[in-house]
């Protein structure tokens, strides 16, 4: 076999590793209709924990991704001319709640206040909500209809804090920080082909000393899960772990200027 089609495969074979134990947690909450708040950091893994749920119970998973733009149209729906004649298109909220979807309501904390307010009337115990954008009438959820929430800490950029009577909608809280080192060496072990552990080690460990750095803003970036893998991926294409640590993990914070650049510079020449 190829070096190519074995990578290929290995990469086909991928394992969630569930560290945390919360696919159970999530399969709990699911089970006694308790809707899940996902609690952590941007790149620990939330979404991919979510998507694994979904596929390990067979479920049909629709999504949004909260930002400062998300409207209540993106919720809800909106009036569209079609054909010469104005029809009403649902949007992702009504169509989950109809076809009893499980929904993925990423980075929730992200969103406007009047977004907010129409998801907590569709999530408190009647699990309904007035189409007053059309025809007024009331749409009730399937009975299966389950929704996970992520947030991410309000020190990250354009989070704000939830208000208390949508947080009391998810009454399971999930926390999901960065994994311990043996474990974030074993998730990234299942994405490289070569043996690295001593440099992928260095990484891990570069890592959660800029991961540290940022939590108490000495730092303006955190490195995710996605970025040690990438680290591990260059030292596959046979890039030395100083290089690969400097374009994966220093090269982001020039965007911040030459005094963090060079911050950040001086950890990676003190790890390696």
């Amino acid at each position: 076999m190829s070096a190519i089609n074995h990578r290929d495969k290995k990469f086909n074979e991928v394992e969630y590793i569930d560290w945390n134990n919360s696919l159970d947690l999530l399969k709990k909450a699911h089970d006694t209709k308790l809707f899940v708040l996902i609690i952590g950091p941007k790149g620990t893994g939330k979404t991919t924990l979510v998507r694994k749920f979904a596929e390990k119970t067979y479920q049909k998973l629709d999504s949004i991704n909260f930002s400062l733009r998300t409207r209540e149209s993106h919720l809800i729906g909106s009036k569209t001319l079609i054909d010469g004649t104005v029809s009403f298109i649902d949007g992702i909220l009504i169509k989950s709640m109809k076809s009893g979807s499980m929904l993925y309501l990423d980075e929730v904390n992200s969103a406007e206040a009047d977004v907010l307010l129409r998801l907590d009337e569709a999530l408190d115990d009647r699990r309904q909500i007035i189409l007053k954008e059309s025809t007024g009438e009331i749409i009730k959820s399937r009975e299966e209809w389950f929704v996970i929430a992520t947030i991410n800490p309000l020190n990250h950029i354009g989070t704000k804090e939830l208000p208390p009577q949508l947080v009391s909608r998810f009454p399971i809280r999930i926390k999901l920080d960065y994994p311990p080192e043996d474990v974030e060496l074993n998730i990234i072990q299942k994405h490289v082909v070569q043996n690295h552990d001593e440099d992928i080690k260095l990484g891990i460990k570069l890592a959660n000393t800029l991961r540290q750095a940022a939590s108490v803003e000495e730092v303006y970036y955190a490195p995710s899960l996605r970025e040690t893998i990438a680290y591990g991926k260059m030292l596959d294409s046979g890039m030395n772990s100083k290089e690969a640590a400097q374009l994966v993990f220093g090269n982001v914070y020039l965007q911040w200027g030459n005094i963090e650049y060079q911050k950040v510079t001086d950890i990676i020449n003190s790890v390696f």
